[in-house]
């Protein structure tokens, strides 16, 4: 893992196409802002794992 300190406006690059930037530090939360191109989903970690389970929950479409 990679660990970064960023102040308040300072940005961070992934790749080339995905900016995040510190919007806001209160107290323990910090606000960030994403962008990032419309074809890479961006979820939260939470939202991202159930989005996955209820694909594994679904049946397969494929028949064998």
């Amino acid at each position: 893992m990679l660990v970064l300190s960023r102040k308040r406006d300072q940005q961070i690059m992934i790749g080339d196409g995905i900016v995040i930037t510190v919007v806001e530090i209160r107290g323990d939360k910090v606000r960030l802002g994403i962008e990032a191109p419309k074809e890479t989903p961006v979820h939260r970690k939470e939202v991202y794992e159930a989005i996955q389970a209820a694909h594994r929950d679904q049946p397969s479409s494929l028949s064998e």
